[in-house]
């Protein structure tokens, strides 16, 4: 049991969940602002860009949810984080979902700035939801083929959400930012883990790989 009383797995979940989550704040605000054209934060509406992407939306929760076995309650955590209801982008969220990359120049809201953190935010949110997801999946021992599945329909609709990169550029990503450390020679994780972990990016390649 946790301090709070709850069962190690329910408390695990809720951490998998967080991490799965919280990466598509910054997947939803940068594709409401790439969807503008304009790059003008004043163009962008949040609420109108969910109601016109709401099988995207749905797409990618069922995927989690089956791949990384989450339950209603811990599903619901992706609506708590408020993410996926209407609420303003802001040059410093867009400025955190880019890792502050760009520092902070006297014109933050410059459309040109703006884009440049949407093009950075985007290759790194996804990544993180890709690395996350694959986690979450492998910590709940769904098999290979089936959860990877689930999970290259989670990585098109977010790609499709953000405006930004293909899924095969975000798997590339993912295996020099995440997956090369999980399989070092120094990493913590198990013979098993790692097995995992390589026959999702098997199956994930023959997905997506050009």
């Amino acid at each position: 049991m946790t301090g709070d009383g709850r069962p190690v797995e329910e408390f695990t979940a809720e951490l998998l969940a967080r991490e799965v989550f919280g990466p598509l704040g910054g997947v939803v605000e940068i594709g409401a602002v790439n969807a503008t054209g304009t790059w003008r934060l004043a163009d962008v509406s949040l609420g109108d860009f969910l109601d016109g992407r709401g099988a995207e939306v749905d797409e990618l929760l069922a995927g989690v949810r089956s791949a990384c076995a989450f339950d209603s309650t811990t599903m619901s955590i992706a609506w708590d984080l408020g993410w996926l209801r209407p609420h303003d982008v802001t040059a410093a969220s867009l400025l955190l979902w880019s890792g502050g990359l760009t520092g902070v120049p006297a014109e933050l809201e410059s459309p040109a700035v703006v884009r440049h953190m949407c093009q950075v935010g985007a290759d790194l949110q996804l990544t993180r939801l890709l690395h996350a997801s694959v986690t979450a999946a492998v910590t709940a021992r769904t098999e290979a083929k089936r959860g990877a599945r689930a999970l290259a329909a989670v990585l098109t609709a977010a790609c499709a959400l953000s405006g930004g990169p293909r899924p095969s550029d975000v798997l590339r990503l993912w295996r020099v930012a995440h997956l090369v450390h999980v399989l070092r020679p120094g990493s913590d994780a198990s013979d098993a883990r790692r097995s995992a972990f390589r026959a999702y990016e098997h199956v994930l390649t023959a997905t997506f790989d050009d």
